[in-house]
């Protein structure tokens, strides 16, 4: 005869216990659109003005052969900083918010409410042996890279025009004093965000509105590829070994940090890329490839770190905001769609 014990022992191997799912596993795909794309428009507000910084240092002394030839207005972000609100003035620096909050939705919404519904359909597929219906999705971290790749890219196609546009009029300085209007990129002047689409469709139709889409799902999907991942991944490590609590700030805090270096470090070379093919007007660059082989070849590797730190500043308290704010827009899209389909 068995101890309680041993009993209990054995019920617990025979009795199935279902893990509880997440917020954004127990959400609709619309729900995760929805609360990704609203997570990430509040995280812009705040992060433009690096973000307009950060295309500007990408684009100064654009394959310049030497550094005697290139001429070097923004020598670091805090420095750019001052030197933009001192001739644009916050208005200059947050050129391009409304063109980012389309953008935003588009991407944000795709990258967020797609990399479940997609974790989903790669694990059945790839992985049945793990996956059981109506239940928690084992994490896997090449699966977890798989479907911040398709997510990404996703978002990157449908939010490319509007990336494009956010591009050129952060680029182009208003301010006919500021040495940025003849040293930075190719200027192009765009009242908003639907004047340049108007302005893009009447002078090369649907195709100079995707000039550059497959730059944007380079970059976007490399981004997406590091983001989700190591944000969970930081996150289950944390939880795992007690150093955080469930729901905490502090555990959203230190996930989303390390999300934030993660995409960093993979994203800039190819956001360099993007920025240059998406800035120029004429046909300066054939596509992503080229350019980048023009960039090292005329600028050396380094170039495709043009503007890191810029990247770093925006993409850190980017990703922190971004995130934080799913994890409660998620809560609140729970809330809705239980109530709306209960």
């Amino acid at each position: 005869m068995t101890s309680i014990q041993d009993e209990i022992v054995l019920q617990a191997k025979v009795i199935h216990v279902p893990v509880h799912k997440n917020d954004s596993e127990k959400v609709s795909t619309l729900g995760g659109f929805i609360a990704g794309g609203l997570a990430a428009c509040g995280a812009v507000t705040f992060t433009n003005p690096i973000e307009l910084i950060k295309t500007r240092m990408q684009l100064q002394g654009e394959l310049a052969k030497s550094a005697k030839d290139a001429v070097i207005l923004y020598k670091n972000p805090f420095q750019a900083f001052g030197i933009i609100y001192r001739n644009e003035g916050i208005r200059g620096l947050q050129q391009g918010l409304m063109c980012g909050y389309y953008y935003q939705l588009g991407l944000n919404g795709c990258r967020i409410g797609l990399y479940e519904p997609s974790r989903y359909i790669i694990t059945k597929y790839l992985s049945p042996s793990t996956f059981s219906e109506n239940e928690k999705i084992p994490q896997n971290l090449l699966i977890n890279v798989a479907a911040g790749f398709v997510s990404g890219s996703a978002g990157a196609v449908l939010a490319s025009p509007f990336f494009l546009i956010k591009t050129r009029m952060q680029s182009y300085s208003k301010s006919t004093t500021s040495e940025a209007a003849h040293h930075i990129g190719q200027q192009t002047y765009y009242k908003g965000a639907w004047d340049g689409l108007s302005k893009i469709y009447s002078a090369e139709g649907v195709r100079g509105l995707y000039r550059g889409v497959d730059a944007a799902i380079l970059r976007t999907g490399a981004g997406s590829a590091a983001q989700l991942p190591v944000y969970n991944l930081t996150k289950n490590f944390l939880l795992n070994n007690q150093l955080a609590e469930e729901h905490s700030l502090g555990l959203h805090f230190m996930s989303s940090s390390m999300a934030g270096l993660g995409v960093a470090i993979v994203m800039n070379p190819w956001d360099v890329i993007l920025t240059r093919v998406y800035n120029q007007k004429g046909n300066l660059y054939k596509g992503p490839i080229d350019c980048f082989q023009k960039t090292i070849r005329t600028e050396g590797p380094s170039a495709l770190y043009k503007g890191f730190w810029a990247q770093l500043f925006r993409i850190g308290p980017h990703s922190i905001l971004t995130l934080m704010f799913m994890e409660q827009c998620m809560k609140v899209m729970v809330k809705v769609e239980t109530r709306l389909f209960a």
